[in-house]
């Protein structure tokens, strides 16, 4: 699993800390508020290896079915 693709959609998170080798300080999903039950509906090997889109986050439908990701 790529960290810098969602895990439910398989676009490109836009993880400041996934895209950067060296801590980052700020990034759209330090702040973000996701629903618990969003990410217990992950299968278990996707939980906690790489954060969730913007949209996916939000809970909004994906806009293309999940793609393997390198």
């Amino acid at each position: 699993m790529n960290a810098s693709h969602c895990p439910r959609c398989g676009q490109r998170n836009q993880c400041a800390q996934a895209e950067s080798a060296t801590p980052v300080s700020d990034c759209w999903c330090f702040g973000a508020a996701i629903d618990p039950a969003l990410l217990d509906s992950l299968p278990p090997e996707q939980r906690n290896r790489a954060c969730l889109c913007p949209r996916c986050a939000q809970g909004l439908a994906p806009l293309k079915p999940q793609a393997a990701a390198d």
